[in-house]
């Protein structure tokens, strides 16, 4: 280890002591470096109060958005944390980002997911246990500025074309209007919860509880107060968030990453 020098800076914001010829002292205090700021950006996402319940409610324009999907870094590696997505991609360009969908062990995605337009995994119509498997279960999915909210079987009967981007999760929240079946208004189980739903106007919405809800009472949300027809879950304790613009990075384990990136302004006239 290496000891430190006579010339050695001194630390910042301590005293500098400086002495004359004539052995008199001067001290001067210098002020902190300077650390360079982000420019104050609005946020896509606000603080809400359901029911007594504390969500965080992200809305994404396609006049202002565009959407994609991200799992693994340049070292084909997944990502894992969003605090590791973020660490790859240049904040300026993200309006925020979110869990996008079920994974396995090896934080890849179970079911339907399309990254710039390559399938990566298929339409997984099988049965199992757990939250992915309460059928319907459904497709997030968009190419351009059209996004849309499907069920996994009307998904597969009417979509020919290979979209932009696409994750399979589930259960559907909401179908077309409706709560899922086998969500009870306000069931006693309790966990951290996001979904997504597409409104009339074709703005998505990305939801996610800040406190333990229900399925019911997320569900409810969806169709009540942001009145989209459909609405699908994309995951319970692993819920996480990266919104540059209000500086909240949350560290739950993650797999697939929905990304909401800022379009570029078209240059004046």
């Amino acid at each position: 280890m290496l000891g430190l020098g006579a010339c050695s800076e001194a630390p910042a914001g301590e005293a500098l002591v400086t002495v004359n010829l004539d052995g008199s002292e001067n001290t001067d205090t210098p002020s902190p470096p300077s650390r360079p700021t982000l420019a104050a950006v609005p946020s896509d996402c606000r603080a809400v109060v359901f029911e007594t319940a504390a969500l965080t409610h992200c809305t994404a324009d396609p006049a202002m958005h565009r959407i994609t999907m991200a799992n693994l870094g340049t070292d084909k590696q997944p990502f894992g944390s969003m605090g590791a997505f973020a660490g790859s991609v240049d904040p300026a360009t993200i309006a925020f980002a979110v869990n996008g969908g079920m994974y396995g062990d090896d934080l890849k995605a179970i079911g339907y997911y399309v990254e710039k337009r390559e399938r990566l995994s298929e339409l997984n119509r099988g049965d199992g246990t757990g939250n992915f498997y309460m059928k319907p279960n459904g497709v997030f999915f968009g190419t351009g500025g059209q996004w849309r909210v499907l069920g996994s079987n009307t998904f597969f009967e009417t979509v020919g074309d290979r979209p932009e981007f696409g994750t399979q999760s589930g259960p559907l929240l909401l179908i077309d209007g409706k709560l899922h079946p086998e969500i009870q208004d306000n069931g006693p189980s309790r966990a951290i919860r996001n979904g997504v739903g597409v409104d009339s106007a074709g703005k998505a919405h990305f939801v996610i509880s800040d406190a333990p809800v229900s399925f019911g009472q997320l569900a409810r949300y969806f169709r009540d107060e942001v009145k989209v027809a459909n609405a699908l879950y994309l995951d319970g304790q692993v819920s996480s968030l990266w919104d540059p613009a209000s500086g909240r990075l949350d560290k739950a384990r993650v797999g697939p990453i929905i990304v909401v990136t800022k379009r570029e302004k078209a240059p004046a006239q």
